[in-house]
């Protein structure tokens, strides 16, 4: 395993994303524990795009502009979904506690899989790095690849679960203040708008 390969990677895994966005906000909403389990669902949300990378399907979604746009807007539709939802102050991502019951561990996981599974910049980053890092003339590229997928997950998992770590130790500073509670709300609604605008507007 390369130093390139786990600088670059620890680089991507902690720019500020969709992952991250929902990582962090389950973590002020719910705890650590919940946000350990949105950082593997939004670790799980990886495998497709890994498993088109190595089975080649990710060049046709590149070549392909119908697959790239359709699930780019679906991820699109997703995000605006989200941001909704954050803003209407209900669901996986509410940061107040007394808002009913409190999602299911199945439903923070789907929500972060979804979130990940429809973001189709994933798959095109897949494609142009992986194969940096087998040379050409790996005699067994496809278990390569697959071992570099899996430690970039595994890097995936431990710098969110870090964030919701992070997140978690200032939640009962940002409970106690119903201010500083709706503003946060507000900002994590517009982030998602945000990230859901860049998706929009990116080329395959």
């Amino acid at each position: 395993m390369s130093v390139e390969f786990l600088v670059t990677s620890l680089v991507v895994t902690l720019s500020p994303g969709t992952g991250v966005l929902y990582t962090l906000a389950t973590g002020l909403s719910r705890g650590f524990r919940p946000s350990v389990v949105a950082a593997f669902g939004c670790t799980l949300g990886i495998v497709p795009h890994l498993a088109a990378t190595v089975l080649g399907l990710a060049a046709l979604m590149h070549t392909s502009a119908l697959a790239f746009r359709t699930l780019k807007y679906l991820g699109v539709a997703y995000l605006l979904y989200v941001a909704w939802k954050t803003w209407r102050d209900r669901g996986t991502l509410s940061v107040d506690e007394q808002q009913g019951e409190p999602p299911s561990a199945a439903r923070v996981t789907l929500t972060g899989v979804l979130l990940n599974l429809l973001n189709p910049k994933l798959t095109i980053f897949f494609l142009a790095f992986l194969p940096q890092f087998v040379g050409a003339g790996e005699a067994h590229p496809v278990p390569r690849m697959l071992e570099l997928g899996a430690v970039f997950m595994l890097m995936t998992f431990v710098v969110f679960a870090g964030y919701g770590l992070l997140a978690a130790s200032v939640r009962d500073h940002v409970l106690s203040r119903p201010r500083v509670l709706t503003w946060m709300r507000r900002t994590f609604a517009g982030a998602f708008v945000a990230l859901g605008a860049k998706l929009a507007f990116t080329d395959a």
